[in-house]
């Protein structure tokens, strides 16, 4: 029996509605069995999330956490701070080639 490629293709179709239906009802099953457990045990969203900053610092993201850092040096003049990372600001390269030491400005 030869199968045209519309067949196929018509077949395809009805077979990703089901596994996407398949999928709705298998997600929610999950999130009832998720609510029931939470309620059984007292816990809230809250709870979930203080479970991250108990984990492994292997767990942890890698990369930039967008902290900021602390300044450790203070321009007098104008009050801008340094952190002490990256390029010296422009404050401080002028002050540092006037002659200025580094430690002139810690804070």
């Amino acid at each position: 029996m030869a199968t045209r490629l519309s067949d196929l293709l018509a077949k395809k179709a009805e077979l990703e509605q089901q596994i996407i239906s398949l999928q709705r009802e298998e997600r929610g099953a999950a999130i009832a069995q998720v609510k029931a457990l939470m309620a059984e045990h007292g816990l809230s969203l809250a709870d979930l999330g203080s479970a991250r900053s108990t984990a492994s610092p292997a767990a942890a993201p890698k990369g930039r956490t967008g902290a900021k850092v602390a300044p450790k040096y203070r321009d007098p003049a104008s009050g801008q701070t340094w952190s002490g990372r990256g390029l010296h600001p422009k404050w401080l390269r002028q002050a540092l080639e006037g002659g200025a030491q580094l430690g002139d400005f810690a804070l």
